[in-house]
C-alpha cells in the first residue's frame, strides 16, 4: 500500500467508526437525549414569550413558569378532548373488528367466485389483536413519562440562558464572531421551524376537523389532530395517516362514497397545505432537499422512533448550517440544501455525453 494512501484510508475508517459510534450513543441514550432535544427545541420556541414577560419587569423564574403554565394548560385541554375520543374509539374496536372481518370475507368470496381462489385467508386476519393494543398503550405510557421531563428541561434551559451564552463565548476563541453567528443562526432556524410547524399543524387540524365533521366521521376531532400531527412527518406520515383514516371510514360506513370522498378531500387539504399554507407560513427557513429529508426521516425513525422522524428534519437543517460555516465541509452543506444548479446549454452537454458513449 502506498504510504500516501494509508493516512487517507485511515481517516475514512475513523470517520465511519465515529459515525457508527455516534449513532449507537444516540440510540442507547434515547431515554435521556429525546426529552433533552425536545426541551432544547421548545426552549428556543418559547424564548420570545418568556423574554417578553421578563422585559415587563417580571422575575425570570416567574416569567418562565407563566409561559409553561399557559402552554401546558393549552396542551392539557387538547389532550383531555382527545382522550375522551380515544376512549370512545377503543370501545368501538370490537364492532370495527367485526365489520372488518365481515367485509374482508365478503371481498374474498367475490374474488373466489371470479377467479376460483381460496377465500379461507379472510379468517386469518387479526389486525385488532389485544396484545398489539396492549403494546401500543405501553409505549404511550412511556412517552407520557418522557413528556413529564420535558417541561423541567425547558425551565432550566430558559433560566440559565445567560449562563449557557457565556459558556459559548468562553468556548469560542476571543469571542469569535463566526461561531457566535452560527449559534444565533441555529436559534433562528429552530424558532422559525417550530413556530411554523405549530401554525401549520393548527391550520391543518382546523381544515381537517371541518371536513370530517361535515362527512359525519364520528371522532372527527381525534382524526383531525392525528392527520395534522402525522403531517409533520413529510411524505411518510401523510400517506399512512390517510390510509388509516380511509380504512376507518370504509369499515364504519356502508357506501363507497364516504371513503372516496374522504380520500379526495384529504388530497385537496394536502395540496393546499403544500402549495399555499407551508410556503407562506414556514417559507424556506429550513432549506433541505427532499432526498436529505427522506434519509433524515428513516435514520431518525431507526434511532428515536416517531420523535426522531420529526426532530431529525430541523436537526438536518442545523447540520447544514454547521457544514456551511466550515470551509472543508461546505460541499456537504451544499449537498443537503435545495439550491439546484442552473446548467446552461443542456443540449450541448447531452451531445458531448452521447458523443463520448458513441466513441
Amino acid at each position: 500500500m502506498n504510504s500516501l494512501e494509508y493516512p487517507k484510508s485511515q481517516k475514512i475508517f475513523f470517520t465511519l467508526a465515529s459515525f457508527v459510534l455516534i449513532i449507537w450513543i444516540m440510540k442507547a441514550g434515547a431515554v435521556i437525549l429525546v426529552p433533552l432535544v425536545w426541551g432544547a427545541f421548545f426552549a428556543f420556541a418559547l424564548y420570545p414569550i418568556a423574554n417578553w414577560l421578563e422585559e415587563r419587569k417580571i422575575p425570570r423564574a416567574l416569567a418562565i413558569a407563566l409561559t409553561l403554565l399557559m402552554v401546558t394548560t393549552l396542551a392539557v385541554s387538547v389532550l383531555y378532548v382527545l382522550t375522551d375520543q380515544v376512549i370512545g374509539l377503543i370501545t368501538d374496536i370490537p364492532e370495527i373488528k367485526t365489520s372488518f372481518e365481515t367485509k374482508i370475507s365478503s371481498y374474498f368470496e367475490q374474488i373466489e367466485s371470479l377467479f376460483g381462489l381460496d377465500a379461507s385467508l379472510a379468517t386469518d386476519f387479526d389486525f385488532f389483536n389485544q396484545s398489539n393494543l396492549e403494546a401500543t398503550l405501553l409505549e404511550t405510557g412511556k412517552s407520557l413519562v418522557l413528556l413529564g421531563v420535558i417541561p423541567l428541561f425547558i425551565f432550566l434551559m430558559l433560566y440559565y440562558k445567560d449562563f449557557f451564552w457565556e459558556f459559548l463565548k468562553k468556548l469560542s476563541k476571543n469571542n469569535e464572531p463566526p461561531f457566535l453567528g452560527f449559534i444565533k443562526d441555529s436559534g433562528s432556524v429552530i424558532q422559525s421551524y417550530l413556530l411554523g410547524m405549530l401554525i401549520v399543524t393548527g391550520i391543518v387540524s382546523l381544515m381537517s376537523g371541518i371536513v370530517f365533521y361535515f362527512l359525519g366521521i364520528k371522532y372527527f376531532i381525534l382524526f383531525a389532530v392525528f392527520i395534522a400531527v402525522m403531517n409533520l412527518i413529510p411524505y411518510v406520515g401523510v400517506i399512512l395517516s390517510s390510509l388509516l383514516l380511509v380504512l376507518y371510514v370504509l369499515l364504519t360506513t356502508d357506501s363507497l362514497f364516504y371513503p372516496l370522498a374522504t380520500l379526495l378531500l384529504l388530497w385537496l387539504i394536502q395540496l393546499i397545505e403544500n402549495n399555499l399554507i407551508t410556503p407562506v407560513v414556514v417559507g424556506a427557513r429550513v432549506r433541505v432537499n427532499a432526498f436529505a429529508v427522506i434519509l433524515a426521516i428513516l435514520l431518525g425513525g431507526f434511532i428515536w422512533g416517531v420523535s426522531g422522524m420529526i426532530l431529525f428534519i430541523p436537526m438536518t437543517g442545523l447540520l447544514k448550517i454547521i457544514f456551511e460555516r466550515i470551509p472543508s465541509l461546505a460541499p456537504y452543506g451544499y449537498l443537503l440544501g435545495d439550491e439546484y444548479p442552473v446548467i446552461e446549454k443542456h443540449e450541448n452537454f447531452f451531445k458531448r455525453l452521447f458523443k463520448r458513449k458513441a466513441i
